[in-house]
């Protein structure tokens, strides 16, 4: 994730940037009134949101995402006559920029897009809707700030207080508390398309609020919105639509909190790299510079760390940024750390602060399945944490979270797209905490030891 969970380790989604190319962490105060819409205190400098748009394949996404790049004029006007189609703007080609998602109308691989307003920058990816290509939601959602997750009003019996949810808005949402996204936005589309937009408003919140409350999430707000018509998008609807008063869907992402960095954890520092200088005579210090991003804590000079897994201790003689300056650097941020001895360190190794007990060779975790092949008891597979590969073999299959009715049921085997709880047992300890303390500690991929493709997302309990 962010916490390289995917990023690392998937074949399918574009990767980010460079990881020094970070704007400097800044807190968000955000307030909720009674209807659960978020307020900005807008004495407060903010950071740039990253977030994705998900759900049920054609609820819009493409669409929706747009809509936000047109009416915020982030689209050039070449670009926008490149989407043209009988004399109309197709908002989603936008977005769906591969042949085959054009051919079929459908998003397949994650679109990333760059706009910003007077008040904010916006990373924004698209996601695929389709079953087949969770995997691909969950690669976005690793290193997202919030969900919006998009309803479609037309595919709901939106006539009945007691309607139910298509199951990708389901596993979706679920998906997003899993990954530890902080904000959850339900966006109620196409509700320009239906006879009384109020009513189907009123009982699709209410299902989705009670779906909320059973699943344990948060929900940040919950807008009715017309992709296709730009109304309470970027721009507001007219005044009453839907019975609704409250900000639009952009309003309602301008106010909200980006995620905050392990900070207030002991230094956790994974070798990406090894940069050699060791035609240096200066022999004060080691002659080599290990190059990564601090999962946890903040590096600084003169700190003890010990090496994972070897055991050897050393002092931090010096602590580079992104730009070879000499500065402590936080979780979440790019550094080079020098020691202040010759330590054998290499690419995959930990620099971790003493005494933290980490290393440990049994591990159950909750795990986001999406190998087309079943996940079964006794398989080996390539467990990624960090920057270090170790085997890992399925111990048990402690349970299959039902998404229909969130019961965790008893499962000899997970299927593609299936969320579950197992166990583990590593062949060699990883320095793992429960996901729920750190993020980039509590996550690991595991790769197919034949086909070498991203099998699971594990989040470690």
């Amino acid at each position: 994730m962010s916490n390289e969970l995917i990023a690392s380790g998937a074949a399918s989604g574009r990767q980010r940037g460079a990881a020094g190319a970070q704007e400097p962490e800044r807190t968000l105060r955000v307030r909720e009134d009674s209807e659960h819409r978020p307020t900005l205190d807008h004495d407060r400098a903010v950071a740039a949101l990253k977030f994705i748009t998900c759900g049920s394949v054609d609820d819009g996404k493409s669409t929706l995402i747009g809509r936000l790049l047109v009416d915020t004029r982030a689209v050039l006007q070449d670009h926008l006559a490149g989407v043209q189609r009988q004399g109309q703007t197709d908002l989603a080609l936008l977005t769906d920029g591969l042949s085959a998602e054009r051919e079929q109308g459908i998003t397949i691989d994650v679109a990333y897009r760059y706009f910003s307003t007077e008040t904010r920058k916006f990373i924004i990816g698209d996601a695929p809707g389709h079953e087949q290509y969770t995997r691909n939601m969950v690669t976005a959602a690793s290193a997202a700030d919030a969900g919006v997750v998009l309803v479609d009003a037309t595919k709901l019996d939106w006539r009945k207080p007691d309607l139910s949810l298509l199951p990708q808005t389901r596993r979706h949402s679920l998906l997003l508390q899993l990954l530890r996204v902080p904000s959850l936005v339900f966006a109620v589309n196409k509700l320009d398309a239906v006879d009384d937009a109020a009513l189907a408003f009123r009982h699709i919140r209410d299902a989705l609020y009670d779906f909320a409350r059973s699943a344990g999430l948060t929900v940040a707000a919950t807008v009715p919105v017309s992709a296709l018509q730009g109304w309470n998008v970027v721009d507001a609807a007219q005044a009453g639509w839907c019975g609704y008063a409250g900000p639009t869907l952009l309003q309602t992402l301008e106010a909200l909190p980006t995620t905050a960095s392990d900070t207030g954890l002991p230094l956790a520092f994974p070798v990406q790299w090894v940069e050699k200088f060791s035609s240096s005579s200066d022999t004060r210090q080691g002659r080599r510079v290990f190059w990564g991003r601090v999962a946890a804590g903040e590096a600084r000079v003169g700190d003890s760390v010990t090496v994972f897994p070897s055991g050897q201790t050393a002092t931090v003689a010096q602590v580079l940024d992104h730009a070879r300056r000499p500065a402590p650097v936080a979780a979440g941020h790019s550094a080079g750390i020098v020691l202040d001895r010759e330590v054998d360190v290499s690419r995959g190794d930990w620099l971790l602060a003493p005494n933290q007990g980490l290393g440990s060779r049994e591990l159950q975790a909750t795990v986001a399945w999406m190998d087309d092949e079943p996940l079964v008891a006794g398989r080996s597979y390539w467990a990624l944490h960090g920057h270090r590969w170790v085997k890992a073999r399925v111990k048990r299959i402690v349970h299959r979270l039902n998404i229909h009715t969130l019961a965790e049921e008893e499962a000899v085997q997970l299927e593609p797209n299936a969320i579950g709880h197992l166990e583990l047992t590593l062949q060699e300890p990883l320095a793992i905490r429960p996901f729920a303390q750190a993020r980039t500690l509590g996550s690991l991929i595991l790769v197919d030891t034949a086909t070498h493709h991203t099998a699971g997302a594990l989040l470690a309990h």
